[in-house]
C-alpha cells in the first residue's frame, strides 16, 4: 500500500475557478476559440503591445532572477514603497499559500469573510489551520457588517483574517476606515488584504501606507490588470520583516523570466490601464442596464464583475455554454442561485445580451422575479 499523505492533504478539496474546462468543451463538441468567456474577471483587452515584442529577446536557457530584482525595483518606483517591501509571486494564489505556510500553525483559527475566493480556505487547510467563516447577508449584497466582524475578531483573536477588497464574487468594496477598523481589531493577528481587482474600482484608495503597521499583507495581481493570465504574475506588499518570512518559504525561481520581463514592460505603459478601465466600465454599465431590462436581479458591484440571481446557477451556466458563452456558476461560493459575469468588450457584451434574450424568449432560461 502506498504511503498516505498528511490528513490535511488527503482530505483537501480543490477550489473551483472560472475559465474554460477543456474536457467539458471537448465532450460538448465545442472548440475553446469559439467560447466567449465572461467567467474570468480579468482585463478582456490584449496586453500592451510591448509584451509581445520582448518575447523573441528573452534568454530562456538561464535561470530567472530568484529575487525578481528589476521587476521589484520598477514596482518600487510605481508604488512608492521600497523594494524590500515587495515579494513577486507566480500569481496571487502562490502568495496566499506562502503566507499560510509562513504564518499559520496547526489548529490556528483564521477568519474568512464569506462568500469569497475559495483559495483562502484551501491555504488554511494545507496549513492545518481552522477556518471560521462569517457570512454576509443577501440583503446587504453579501458584504460583511464590519462592526460585527471587528467584534468577532476581538473575541476570536484569530491568527489571521482574509479580506478580499473588492470582494470576489460580490464586488463589494470597503472604505479605508473600515479596513483600518479590522486592522485595529486584529491586534497581533495578520490581516491579508487581497486587492487583485482594485485596478477596476473607480475612486479606489491606497492601503500601501498601512504596511508600516507590521501586520498586514497586501496581495495584488498583474495578470488581472494587464491581461497576463497565461504568464502568472502577482506581488505582495508588506513590512520588510513579513516579506523576509515569506521569502524563506518561497521556492527559488518562482517567477519565470518571461513573466518578470512582461511585468517590467507593462509598468512602463502609463495610459494602458486608464484606457481599458474606461471601456470596461462602459461595457459593464451596458450589461447592468440590459440585464435589468430583461428582468434579472443584480447585486450592485464596485468592480468589473457582478452577481446575477438565477433559478439554478449550474443549469443556467450549462444552457448558456451550449450557445458558446461561459459565465461563472457561483455554487462553489455557496451561492447556488447566482452567476457572476465579468464585463468584456462592448461587441462581446452585446452578443451576451442578444444570446440571453434569445434563450429567455425560447424558454431555455428562467428569470427570477425581483
Amino acid at each position: 500500500m502506498p504511503l498516505r499523505p498528511r490528513p490535511e492533504v488527503e482530505n483537501l478539496e480543490a477550489s473551483p475557478h472560472g475559465g474554460l474546462n477543456y474536457q467539458e468543451l471537448k465532450a460538448m463538441g465545442l472548440a475553446p476559440d469559439e467560447i466567449l468567456d465572461f467567467s474570468v474577471s480579468a482585463n478582456p483587452f490584449p496586453p500592451p503591445a510591448g509584451v509581445r515584442k520582448i518575447l523573441s529577446t528573452i534568454v530562456i536557457e538561464r535561470y530567472p532572477d530568484s529575487e525578481a530584482t528589476e521587476f521589484r525595483q520598477c514596482l518600487s518606483v510605481k508604488l512608492g514603497v521600497t523594494a524590500g517591501n515587495i515579494l513577486a509571486g507566480s500569481g496571487a494564489v502562490e502568495l496566499i499559500r506562502l503566507t499560510a505556510l509562513a504564518y499559520f500553525r496547526p489548529g490556528d483559527s483564521v477568519l474568512v469573510l464569506e462568500p469569497t475566493f475559495g483559495e483562502y480556505k484551501v491555504a488554511c487547510h494545507i496549513a492545518a489551520a481552522k477556518v471560521v467563516s462569517q457570512w454576509g447577508r443577501e440583503e446587504d449584497g453579501f458584504a460583511a457588517r464590519l462592526e460585527e466582524t471587528a467584534n468577532l475578531i476581538r473575541h476570536l483573536r484569530p491568527r489571521a483574517v482574509f479580506v478580499c477588497n473588492p470582494n470576489n464574487p460580490s464586488g463589494q468594496y470597503f472604505a479605508r476606515r473600515e479596513v483600518e477598523m479590522l486592522l485595529d481589531a486584529c491586534g497581533d493577528g495578520l490581516l491579508i488584504l487581497d486587492e487583485v481587482y482594485v485596478a477596476f474600482v473607480a475612486a479606489s484608495w491606497s492601503a500601501l501606507d498601512l504596511v508600516s503597521r507590521g501586520n498586514i499583507v497586501i496581495v495584488r495581481s498583474m495578470t488581472k490588470d494587464y491581461a497576463l493570465a497565461g504568464l502568472r504574475l502577482g506581488y505582495a506588499v508588506a513590512h520588510e520583516e513579513v516579506i523576509k518570512a515569506l521569502r524563506r518559504v518561497c521556492p527559488p525561481w518562482n517567477v519565470n523570466v518571461v513573466a518578470q520581463q512582461a511585468g517590467i514592460v507593462v509598468l512602463e505603459e502609463a495610459d494602458y490601464l486608464a484606457r481599458c478601465q474606461l471601456e470596461i466600465s462602459q461595457a459593464k454599465q451596458f450589461l447592468v442596464d440590459e440585464l435589468g431590462r430583461i428582468g434579472f436581479s443584480l447585486v450592485p458591484s464596485r468592480t468589473n464583475f457582478f452577481l446575477v440571481k438565477v433559478a439554478n446557477a449550474q443549469d443556467f451556466r450549462r444552457a448558456l455554454l451550449r450557445w458558446g458563452v461561459l459565465v461563472r456558476d457561483c455554487t462553489s461560493f455557496g451561492l447556488p442561485q447566482y452567476i457572476r459575469i465579468a464585463a468584456r468588450t462592448m461587441p462581446e457584451c452585446q452578443k451576451l445580451i442578444t444570446t440571453i434574450q434569445a434563450m429567455k424568449d425560447r424558454g431555455e432560461i428562467e428569470v427570477m422575479p425581483r
